[in-house]
């Protein structure tokens, strides 16, 4: 393999922001925040689902809401909806 073409790999937290579970594993994830655990500095990623938190491993519902996408949907095709049938009684 050729060197300096490769992301490293190395132990990163992740952190569930839903759960507030952490947990250490491989990555090449690039991040800016760092955490300390067990006298370590890792580099911390925020997730907005995981296992901890996915209702498929959990067994509970929640609606998780990131960024409006709910609202975005309704803007956009809940007008078109209405336009449309409005112009079919014309």
């Amino acid at each position: 393999m050729k060197n300096g073409i490769h992301p490293t790999y190395r132990p990163v937290v992740f952190h569930d922001i839903a759960s507030g579970e952490q947990f250490i594993t491989q990555s090449t994830i690039e991040t800016k925040e760092t955490v300390t655990i067990e006298g370590v500095e890792y580099p911390m990623a925020k997730v907005d689902i995981s296992s901890a938190s996915h209702p498929f491993f959990t067994g509970t519902m929640t609606i998780v809401d990131t960024a409006g996408r709910v609202e975005r949907f309704e803007r956009r095709y809940g007008r078109r909806r209405k336009s449309a049938g409005a112009t079919e009684e014309s």
